[in-house]
C-alpha cells in the first residue's frame, strides 16, 4: 500500500519490441525501486500519458492504447472511464485550472472528451478536428491540452501531426491555429519531411504546449523545429529560436513551473529517436534558456518533465530508453533511477 505522505514518481511506458513491456511503474521518492502497477490494467498497457490531481495526489489518471483509467489510491487500483468513443487512444489528460471536477481527455483518432463530474461521465466536445493536411503512417493523435490560467475556458491543444487548435468558450467550438506555422514553415532552416509529402511536417509535428498566468494569452509550443510562443491566443506564432542557447533543438515537452509563471522548463534532443537529450529551464518567459540537467547523461530523446506540485526543488525527467533523472535541490545536483532493461520506450512522467 502507498504511503499517502509520500511523493511518487510515475513512468509510463509503451512497448518497443518483443521481449520489451509497457505499462506504469511508480518509485517513491527516497527509495530506488520501481513497481509495476497492473491491478485493474490489461495485460498488455501501452501508457502515453499520466497526469496526478493537482490537488488531491490519491488521483491519477493513465492515458494508453486502451482508453482512459483512474486510480483513486495512487495507482494500487485502477478503473476504466467510458469515454464515448470506447476504442479511442487518450494521449492527452488535463484537469481545469480552476474546477477540478472538468477533466479534458484528447485521443486519437483527433477529438477531446470533457468530463464535469470528475470522470464518470464524458461527452464528446464538437468540431474538435484539423483539416488533414498530412498522410502519416500513424493516425494523427491529440497530443496536449492545455488551459490559460487567467481564462480557463481558452484551450490550446497541439496534434502530432497537425499543428494547433484552440478553443474560446470550454471546448464548445474551435478554431484552427495552423496558418503561421504553415508560413513559418517555408523558411529553409524550418522545413521537415520523414514520412509525408510535404516539408510543413515539422512545423506541425506538436508535441507539447502550455500558457503561463504571467501572461495570458501567449502559448508556448513545442513541435519537431523547437520552441515557439504565440503572444495573440495562437493566431500568429514566432520562433523563440532556442538554438542560440541550445546545440538540442528537437523540442518534445514545454511546461510552465508551477511555483512561479515566469519559469518554463523544456526538453530538447537531436530527433525522436536519438542517442542525446537534455533539459533546460527559462527564467524569463523564454526570452533566455540555460541548461539545468548538467552532470547527467541522457543515453536517447528527453521525452517528458514533471514539476512537483508542491516542492519548487523538486524536478524528474525522463529519456526515451527508460532513464529517469530526479533533483532535489532545484537542479544543483541529479540523481539517474534507471527503469528495469526490459521498459525502453518511455513517453510520460508525473508525480505528486
Amino acid at each position: 500500500m502507498a504511503n499517502p505522505d509520500m511523493t511518487h514518481v510515475y513512468v509510463g511506458a509503451a512497448r518497443s519490441g518483443p521481449g520489451k513491456r509497457g505499462g506504469i511503474l511508480r518509485r517513491a521518492v527516497g527509495e530506488d525501486c520501481w513497481e509495476p502497477l497492473t491491478k485493474g490494467l490489461p495485460d498488455v498497457t501501452d501508457v502515453q500519458v499520466i497526469t496526478v490531481h493537482p490537488t488531491n495526489p490519491d488521483v491519477v489518471y493513465l492515458g494508453t492504447h486502451g482508453g482512459l483509467y483512474r486510480s483513486t489510491d495512487r495507482g494500487e487500483r485502477w478503473e476504466r472511464l467510458g469515454l464515448p468513443d470506447d476504442a479511442a487512444q487518450v494521449w492527452a489528460i488535463t484537469v481545469h485550472p480552476r474546477d477540478a471536477r472538468i477533466i479534458y481527455a484528447g485521443t486519437s483518432p483527433v477529438g477531446v472528451s470533457r468530463s464535469d463530474d470528475d470522470g464518470e461521465s464524458w461527452r464528446v466536445l464538437p468540431n474538435a478536428a484539423q483539416p488533414e493536411r498530412l498522410k502519416m503512417s500513424f493516425a494523427c493523435r491529440v497530443m496536449r491540452i492545455a488551459a490559460d490560467p487567467a481564462q480557463p475556458d481558452e484551450l490550446y491543444a497541439t496534434l502530432e501531426v497537425g499543428g494547433v487548435m484552440r478553443s474560446l468558450d470550454g471546448g464548445e467550438h474551435w478554431d484552427d491555429c495552423c496558418a503561421s506555422l504553415l508560413e513559418l514553415a517555408e523558411r529553409p532552416h524550418l522545413r521537415s519531411r520523414i514520412q509525408s509529402g510535404s516539408e510543413t511536417e515539422g512545423m506541425l509535428d506538436g508535441h507539447a504546449l502550455c500558457v503561463s498566468a504571467a501572461r495570458p494569452g501567449t502559448v508556448f509550443l513545442a513541435v519537431r523545429m523547437g520552441l515557439f510562443q504565440s503572444a495573440d491566443r495562437g493566431t500568429s506564432w514566432r520562433d523563440m529560436q532556442v538554438g542560440r542557447f541550445s546545440p538540442l533543438t528537437y523540442a518534445r515537452d514545454v511546461r510552465v513551473s508551477p511555483h512561479d509563471d515566469r519559469v518554463l522548463y523544456a526538453c530538447l534532443s537531436p530527433a525522436a529517436r536519438s542517442e542525446d537529450g537534455s533539459l533546460y529551464r527559462s527564467q524569463d518567459l523564454g526570452e533566455t534558456w540555460t541548461r539545468v540537467d548538467r552532470g547527467i547523461k541522457a543515453e536517447s530523446t528527453m521525452m517528458a518533465v514533471a514539476l512537483h506540485p508542491r516542492d519548487p526543488r523538486q524536478i524528474h525527467c525522463v529519456s526515451r530508453a527508460g532513464q529517469v533523472f530526479s533533483t532535489h535541490d532545484g537542479g544543483a545536483t541529479w540523481a539517474e533511477h534507471r527503469l528495469p532493461e526490459d521498459v525502453k520506450d518511455v513517453y510520460a512522467v508525473a508525480c505528486g
